[in-house]
């Protein structure tokens, strides 16, 4: 850490610390000696910063004083920028809009040298180019309200087009969490039609609006329990994973994976629940001859359909 980067954070460590601290505190803190750490009160002293000091309680900083906005280290900079260009890649149009807004603020506010070194970072980091320059962007789902209802527990109502009837139906929700599914945003809510928790993809909602009506989350509810709920409804999956494709294929399986085992060397028994098999069965055509179904037997079947459909269809 160089000494610009350890003085905004002993700014920063000031002013959210709810005691005073001594110079042995500080200096334990960041690895350095008493002697730095005098050193950098001068230099905060110098930039005119509040610091105040009591000889029996140590360092404090004056009371309502607030950090220079936008004092980021150039690694943490570049952090935020890999954030904006994988907010930029997305499919929602008003979520990549809401992302450049972002960008310029920073850059309008931003020292010489920073805005220089953002530009360049920019330019050169792209992030998922199969989203980015693939898909267009298309609007649909409100995310800032639905986050907004998320964060502060109140109901949502919005119109919702099912994919595989085309109806339109109007729905009210508790939402519960927003989760990113490879290239589209679900909210995951209690359903108040269903009398359960569903998932409601946000390119599918219209007329999203934030009722007063506020819930309660259930206290039993937990982030892993509402993503990878099992109803009793899925289908067990046990498939044959071949070692140079099995971290692809764990990274981005639509599905949690509950048990692992290496049978032989170089291939893994991988066993999951999933609903549609009809959607599994083609979503692991992408994986060749890397992997084969074991179980169940149905799925092995339409596998061997598909294939054969495929073969066909070449003729």
């Amino acid at each position: 850490m160089n000494s610009n980067e350890r003085r905004m954070k002993l700014i920063l460590m000031l002013q959210q610390s709810t005691k005073r601290l001594t110079v042995n505190d500080i200096a334990e803190k960041f690895n350095v000696s008493r002697r730095t750490v005098f050193r950098d009160f001068n230099s905060l002293s110098e930039m005119n910063v509040p610091v105040t000091w009591d000889k029996h309680k140590g360092y404090g900083i004056m009371r309502g004083y607030k950090v220079p906005p936008l004092m980021f280290t150039s690694r943490e900079l570049a952090t935020i920028l890999v954030g904006l260009n994988f907010v930029k890649s997305q499919v929602d149009k008003t979520m990549v809009e809401d992302a450049r807004g972002v960008e310029l603020k920073i850059k309008e506010v931003l020292p010489g040298e920073l805005k220089s070194l953002m530009e360049t970072l920019e330019e050169r980091t792209v992030v998922d180019p199969f989203l980015n320059y693939g898909p267009e962007k298309k609007e649909g789902g409100n995310w800032y309200l639905v986050s907004t209802a998320t964060s502060e527990n109140k109901q949502l109502q919005f119109s919702y087009l099912s994919k595989s009837t085309g109806e339109v139906t109007e729905r009210k929700i508790d939402p519960y969490l927003l989760v990113f599914y490879r290239d589209h945003w679900n909210v995951i809510g209690w359903s108040h039609k269903r009398d359960d928790f569903r998932n409601f993809v946000l390119d599918r909602m219209s007329q999203v609006k934030i009722l007063d009506e506020t819930f309660t989350p259930k206290p039993d509810i937990d982030v892993e329990a509402l993503i990878f709920r099992f109803d009793g409804k899925s289908h067990l999956i046990k498939v044959d994973v071949s070692e140079p494709v099995l971290r692809r294929f764990k990274s981005n399986l639509p599905t949690k994976i509950i048990r692992q085992k290496e049978i032989k060397p170089d291939l893994f028994r991988l066993e999951f629940n999933f609903d549609n098999l009809e959607f599994i069965n083609s979503w692991l055509l992408q994986f060749g001859n890397n992997i084969k179904v074991v179980y169940p037997e149905n799925l092995i079947e339409k596998r061997i359909d598909l294939l054969n459909n495929m073969i066909d269809s070449t003729r």
